[in-house]
């Protein structure tokens, strides 16, 4: 592991978590460039989504969202899923390469693949607490993977 990353450790896949970042406890990331945040999925949630191949955005750019609101759709080998906001969001400013491309975000999650940028007044987590509560829910996220929890 470099000083620049934590690693959780996802059985044998090494989830990479950059130092350089906060995150969001629904597994995006936030890198703050002057007055926003630019946003994506780590590593973690890329593994668990596995291929992705659409994206689309239900929410117009400029908009604002509070924390958890759906704003937007992802589909992959694995789920079709909700996304929604990491914190209280204004100025919603979209990646629209990803329209074309959604493979970006398994190729490249902490750079090309970042999926919005936005305002907020919002504190995120650091890297440390984030690997924290990936710990603390790893069993569990096992066997909901595994089809084990009913």
């Amino acid at each position: 592991m470099s000083d620049a990353e934590l690693i959780f450790m996802m059985g044998q896949y090494e989830a990479r978590i950059p130092q350089d970042r906060r995150y969001a406890d629904n597994h995006m990331w936030v890198h703050p460039e002057g007055d926003r945040f630019y946003a994506g999925f780590t590593a973690y949630s890329v593994r668990l989504l596995q291929d992705v191949y659409f994206l689309d955005w239900e929410v117009d750019t400029g908009a604002s969202a509070r924390k958890g609101e759906t704003i937007g759709e992802i589909e992959s080998s694995k789920a079709v899923s909700s996304l929604t906001a990491p914190g209280a969001c204004q100025d919603l400013q979209f990646n629209e390469a990803l329209l074309d491309d959604p493979s970006l975000i398994n190729s490249s999650p902490y750079d090309k693949g970042w999926l919005f940028s936005f305002q907020s007044p919002d504190e995120f987590l650091s890297p440390e607490e984030y690997v924290a509560s990936l710990d603390k829910k790893w069993e569990e996220t096992q066997r909901v993977i595994k089809g084990q929890i009913q």
